[in-house]
């Protein structure tokens, strides 16, 4: 079963300067991260309080990024746009048994372990399985399971999480996720084929719901930047920032339920 957006795979050629922007210009606390072993790449990490969060990816071995579907998403990231929004994924309470399914269609591969090693020392894990085609913001996501333990998954980390205040002043979840589409209903038929996720039309839109949030393929002439970050949480002015090749928007909302997938 998908429960909702897992995490936006933001590409950057500086993480840490990625950070800091989005502290600085919104609020939001980047507290996580570490090393992808072996796969090129890096990132800091903003958790939300929905269970969801925010990668900020980094290249540092552009040859083994490359060898990998989310390394090579945000190598084209970084080369097309000098950044943005690389792919995004949902989370996947079953990834083995999704991805024998999927692969069996022929629209996904099978699962792959992947891990990160955070600074200090710890390893956190989990399973993705990947669409046949090349990762983009605008086409099928990607599906991932994680292991539920240690300092970062663990039952007690995820309720920290939903309760942790941001300098906003708040926790912070996400609510919505627009992006910017040349053909709305075709990407949302090809998703719904690949995965099986209900679009529906809203005028010129194509909007489905996936677990707590709100994905919407938006028609590129109407969209200003290539996706629009919107964020949940409990302050009264709103904010909204153009940073990182996207437009983040905080407006004052109930947040989103928290979905770990562990039942």
């Amino acid at each position: 079963m998908i429960r909702g957006i897992d995490h936006l795979v933001i590409a950057c050629t500086d993480p840490d300067a990625a950070a800091a922007d989005l502290t600085d210009a919104l609020g939001l606390a980047v507290t996580g991260g570490g090393r992808h072993a072996g796969r090129g790449t890096f990132n800091r990490i903003a958790w939300l309080a929905d269970g969801s969060y925010l990668e900020l990816i980094g290249v540092d071995d552009r040859e083994a990024a490359m060898q990998q579907p989310v390394g090579a998403a945000a190598v084209r990231a970084l080369d097309e746009h000098d950044g943005g929004l690389a792919t995004y994924a949902l989370r996947e309470d079953d990834v083995n048994g999704a991805a024998a399914a999927l692969s069996a269609l022929g629209s996904f591969g099978p699962a792959a372990h992947g891990s990160r090693t955070t600074p200090d020392g710890e390893t956190v894990e989990w399973w993705a399985t990947f669409p046949a085609k090349s990762l983009e913001p605008g086409a099928t996501p990607f599906l991932i399971q994680h292991a539920y333990t240690g300092k970062e998954w663990s039952p007690a980390a995820l309720e920290a999480r939903a309760a942790f205040r941001h300098p906003i002043g708040s926790p912070v979840g996400l609510a919505r996720l627009d992006i910017a589409s040349a053909d709305p209903p075709s990407t949302a038929a090809a998703i719904h084929e690949d995965l099986g996720i209900d679009f529906w039309a809203v005028a010129d839109l194509a909007v489905a719901e996936v677990g707590p949030h709100i994905i919407r393929l938006v028609p590129r002439r109407e969209m200003p930047v290539p996706a629009v970050v919107t964020l949940a949480a409990g302050v009264e002015a709103p904010r909204t920032a153009d940073l990182l090749g996207l437009r983040f928007d905080v407006e004052q909302a109930e947040l989103p339920v928290a979905t770990s997938g562990r039942g």
